[in-house]
């Protein structure tokens, strides 16, 4: 029965089933069978990495570490639905994506890597200013729903100021991987390449 019920909310996790549906179901006991259930799955997969050597094994780990990480937060989420704990289990899934990036990343050399890198920071920064942006809006229209036309007003401010920050920080993290990738290149093709980044974002 306790193998049944830990399927049964993994499957439920792993298909996206809303947040609510698995809080209502959800027990103390169900909780704990499924947090034992994500860390036997990492000892399984720390396991699995050991034959494995190198920067191979170091990837396998990370995703490894990953995937509990997501699936810890996954769980969270699910347990006690917040506009908090779904930015988190966002946030645990781009970290994630980012130090199995990196960690692919140590296969190159040179401006490649740093490139690399510079794109793995890129795509987090994005995924992070995403996160934060849907849980404001999710916190500002919950909130809008219990109060007046005056908190409406304030909390559609809220969600445009979450989208310009959003928007902002996605547009800085891109200039920083346009300038980087122009390292590549020496003298005047690189200031033209430069010059095209700035034009491109709107830089000074």
């Amino acid at each position: 029965m306790k193998t049944l019920n830990i399927t049964l909310i993994a499957a439920a996790l792993s298909l996206g089933l809303t947040a609510g549906v698995m809080a209502q179901s959800m027990t103390k006991g169900d909780h704990k069978m499924a947090e034992e259930k994500i860390e036997s799955d990492y000892k399984a997969a720390k396991t699995g990495c050991s034959s494995l050597a190198g920067n191979a094994k170091d990837i396998c780990m990370a995703e490894a570490k990953g995937k509990e990480s997501v699936a810890k937060a996954d769980l969270e989420a699910s347990y006690k639905p917040s506009p908090k704990s779904r930015y988190d289990a966002r946030v645990a899934r781009a970290e994630s994506d980012f130090k199995v990036a990196k960690e692919k990343c140590n296969d190159k050399g040179g401006n490649i890597k740093d490139v690399c890198n510079k794109e793995a920071e890129a795509v987090l920064t994005s995924a992070k200013a995403d996160a934060k942006l849907q849980e404001k809006t999710t916190d500002a229209t919950m909130k809008a729903n219990e109060k007046t036309t005056e908190a409406r007003t304030d909390a559609n401010k809220t969600v445009n100021d979450a989208r310009k920050d959003a928007a902002s920080e996605k547009t800085d993290a891109q200039y920083t991987l346009a300038k980087d990738k122009c390292s590549a290149f020496a003298d005047a093709a690189k200031d033209l390449c430069l010059a095209d980044a700035k034009a491109a974002f709107m830089k000074k």
